[in-house]
């Protein structure tokens, strides 16, 4: 079980691991131990995620976001394939922690009276600049 928050938790059969070469210094470990970590999310099929949650959690993954719905986090910061696997899992809970936070919604204002009375101010200036720029008629 994954706890994203105290009453959000993912269940094991939603995660799947699988652990590749890493690139970066290492050395010959590097080319020996397989230390990077790619976590796979299965979110289209998660029954503990919204749909709302879930429009908003392919929104914040992106490219992450698979064609058939899961989400693949990739981590090879460290040398110990330990590390790597709990990187990912974190990633994937900041991912989800995002995804659960509604949005709020904007209130549309209208500009104050001062401020469009300064840009009106703005625009009779800077047209008086562009019209002593002209030349004088009865002048050519």
């Amino acid at each position: 079980m994954l706890h994203v928050t105290p009453t959000l938790a993912i269940a094991d059969w939603e995660l799947s691991e699988a652990f590749v070469r890493s690139t970066g210094p290492g050395g010959q470990n590097v080319n020996k131990v397989s230390t990077a970590v790619e976590l796979r999310f299965e979110a289209e099929r998660s029954p503990h995620l919204t749909p709302q949650v879930k429009a908003r959690l392919k929104r914040l993954a992106g490219r992450r976001w698979t064609n058939e719905g899961a989400i693949v986090i990739q981590a090879d910061e460290t040398r110990s394939q330990a590390r790597n696997r709990e990187l990912a899992r974190e990633r994937l809970v900041e991912l989800i922690a995002a995804a659960l936070v509604v949005p709020k919604r904007r209130i549309a204002t209208k500009p104050t009276y001062g401020s469009v009375q300064r840009r009106l101010v703005g625009k009779k200036v800077r047209a008086a600049v562009k019209e002593g720029r002209q030349v004088p008629e009865g002048e050519e």
